[in-house]
């Protein structure tokens, strides 16, 4: 049973989707006026992890992500830059898209775009002035939020205390305050401005609030209710709140069944703005770091907990992934060099059962709240399970299959994480110098590079038969010179070229 931490609820509790075998499941995608930022890609990030540890529990997964392509961001940066909003919103959706598939992070099922969405909102907001939640003033239409007596249960807030504080007031100035009726409603429909985008309504020509869309697409894309819906913590008040509100007022049933937030991301352990200088943007990160480096990062700390991301600290990610590629290489070597009738040099039956621990452990602690530090614990255990097991040895076949059970886990679940380590195949882009070198001190007449170095190892260990040391230092020397590093063991050499 898989339990996750509902903040309408603040508890874990049990997750029972809908409808049996299927997920369906709604995250707030980016305001398209800029690059995001390493905050938004730790939310996104969090969200793809559940949701493929959802899918490889055997679950049908819809997920919809929406694309915010109107907005007064967007607005006021195609003012600054001489363009249309449409213009800037094209193509920051398109770097969006690029970047999130830079950092490994899966398309939604569905990425509906508001500017394509607007009869489903005009319809949504008709319903709630039908109501009496809504009221219309000169063209804009406000949310009434005292006409809902749940105004609250999402975030916990009370309705007699709260201040306002939506963005869209804030941007607007204290003006509109004085049209509403009271000053926490909010604003549903927005009429008009010269220059800004528009779309005809029952109420003049204007544009949807920011919090109305969200309701709109995930009623259509998803109805109502759904199971999850997820965002980063900043959206728990107002914008989910919001959302809430107005989807079950207007629908009369709930809108999801649970909410999932992810926390908040710092940068060396300060709140991460432009004023302090440490704002970083996901493609500057990825100029100079391995996206799976990035992305093991950001799971190491639990993805409801607060993140605190530095450099020192991508470098240690880095370092942990690379151990595990190293092990792996390692392991996928070994194999490949097994030998036919060797005796075994390891407990075959033990380390199978290690592997399938390492899947039982790693199943326990994801259907504890999706829990991937605990996850990759149980990865990095294997991993040093199954290195002490090959270390030294020369491997039966039958030794091999059995390794070949516990690389086959790491690389499972690792990717289960979105952490896609690819399998060794051995081909390396080698230089075309070793070819002069090995037809020179090997009697190679060929034009490949790969079999160049073959028959340079084989040269050599043939010379370290022989006692013939000379030519044996000389293979040697002359691949290190190329860049390849030479490790003798129980199986033979084994060469990797670092360039």
């Amino acid at each position: 049973m898989i339990r996750l931490y509902d903040t309408k609820q603040h508890k874990k509790v049990d997750f029972v989707p809908l409808r049996e075998g299927e997920v369906r499941m709604y995250v707030c995608g980016p305001t398209v006026y800029n690059r995001i930022h390493i905050g938004n890609a730790r939310t996104f990030i969090s969200f793809d992890m559940i949701r493929r540890y959802l899918e490889w529990r055997g679950f049908a997964v819809t997920f919809v992500q929406n694309v915010t392509d109107v907005d007064d961001k967007i607005i006021n940066r195609a003012a600054e830059e001489g363009r249309t909003a449409a213009e800037v919103a094209r193509e920051y959706t398109e770097v969006f898209i690029a970047d999130m598939h830079a950092a490994g992070v899966a398309d939604p099922t569905i990425r509906p775009k508001a500017t394509e969405e607007i009869p489903a909102m005009i319809e949504l907001v008709q319903s709630l002035v039908d109501k009496g939640h809504a009221y219309v003033v000169d063209g804009d239409v406000y949310f009434s939020v005292r006409s809902d007596p749940h105004y609250g249960a999402l975030s916990g807030r009370n309705v007699d205390e709260m201040e306002s504080g939506h963005r869209e007031l804030r941007a607007e100035g204290q003006g509109l305050e004085e049209r509403k009726r009271d000053p926490l409603d909010f604003a549903l429909w927005k009429a008009a401005k010269p220059g800004e985008p528009a779309w005809d309504s029952p109420w003049g020509q204007g544009r949807p609030g920011w919090h109305i869309e969200c309701s709109a697409m995930s009623h259509k894309y998803l109805g109502l209710p759904f199971d999850i819906h997820g965002g980063g913590q900043d959206l728990v008040f107002p914008h989910h709140e919001n959302e809430r509100a107005q989807s079950e007022c207007g629908c009369g049933t709930t809108f999801a069944n649970y909410w999932m937030h992810s926390g908040m991301l710092q940068v060396n352990s300060e709140k991460m703005s432009k004023s302090l200088g440490n704002f970083l943007l996901l493609h500057e990160i990825l100029e100079d770091a391995r996206p799976q480096a990035l992305r093991m990062l950001m799971l190491q700390t639990h993805y409801r907990s607060p993140l605190d991301f530095s450099l020192a600290r991508m470098d240690e990610a880095d370092a942990a992934l690379t151990r595990v590629e190293n092990a792996l290489s390692a392991a996928d070597w070994a194999c490949q060099n097994a030998t036919d009738g060797a005796p075994d040099a390891l407990d075959g039956a033990e380390l199978r059962t290690n592997a399938q621990a390492c899947r039982d452990a790693f199943a326990q602690a994801m259907d504890d709240d999706f829990n991937a530090p605990a996850a990759l614990g149980s990865i990095f255990t294997l991993v040093g399970e199954m290195n002490a097991a090959v270390a030294d040895k020369m491997l039966s076949l039958a030794d091999a299959e059995a390794v070949v059970c516990a690389t086959d886990a790491i690389r499972e679940l690792m990717s289960v994480l979105g952490i896609v380590l690819e399998e060794d195949t051995g081909e390396t882009d080698y230089p075309v110098e070793v070819i002069a070198l090995a037809a020179d001190l090997a009697g190679y007449g060929g034009a490949d590079a790969m079999e160049a170095v073959e028959a340079l190892i084989e040269a050599r260990a043939r010379a370290r038969s022989e006692k013939d040391w000379a030519r044996a230092d000389a293979v040697r020397d002359g691949l290190i010179g190329l860049g390849f590093v030479i490790e003798d063991t129980p199986q033979g050499a084994k060469v990797s070229y670092e360039g």
